[in-house]
């Protein structure tokens, strides 16, 4: 009898764990706390040629203005859903990126200021995503962590290992 409670108690806590662990889709801003200063928004790159027009005005890698933002710490230890671009850090010899910078924006850290670091979150996956695809928007889901990392492209307040990452696929209405 005091085995099957036993059980049964161990079965309760799985469960309870299993809710716990919701995956939890996660926004941009949510990652800044209500009461930090505002920050300026980032400049916004419509298309490839403005792109090209940063490079070649600002030279070598632009400085990050926040490296050290606000951080929610009540995000830390979430499952969560968190769409954005990847900047690579580590490629593996099968040309996958295994670590990377996950951004909230098309061409942040490539010779434009970085975002400011509540606003970067470094990403380690076992799987990777495969170097030639890093263009596009992608899903990750994984375990959040309120931790900074450093790197030349810049600092991040968060981390997370990924357990999926998938492309992100943008909802347009018909067109009639």
């Amino acid at each position: 009898m005091m085995r099957k409670i036993l059980l049964a108690a161990l079965l309760l806590c799985s469960l309870s764990t299993a809710f716990a662990a919701e995956l939890r889709t996660l926004k941009w801003e949510e990652m800044i706390p209500a009461d930090a200063p505002p920050l300026p928004p980032p400049a916004a790159l419509h298309s490839m040629d403005q792109l090209a027009d940063m490079l070649a005005e600002s030279g070598p890698a632009a400085e990050q203005q926040y490296p050290n933002a606000p951080i929610v710490p009540e995000l830390d230890g979430l499952n969560v859903k968190l769409p954005g671009y990847i900047v690579p850090l580590t490629i593996d010899d099968n040309s996958r990126i295994t670590e990377f910078l996950l951004v909230p924006y098309f061409g942040a850290c490539i010779h434009v200021p970085p975002p400011p670091s509540n606003q970067m979150v470094y990403v380690t996956s076992e799987g990777g995503v495969a170097l030639g695809d890093m263009w596009q928007p992608y899903w990750i889901e994984g375990k959040l962590s309120v931790a900074s990392f450093s790197s030349d492209m810049g600092d991040t307040g968060y981390s997370a290992d990924a357990t999926q990452i998938y492309p992100y696929v943008f909802d347009s209405p018909a067109i009639k």
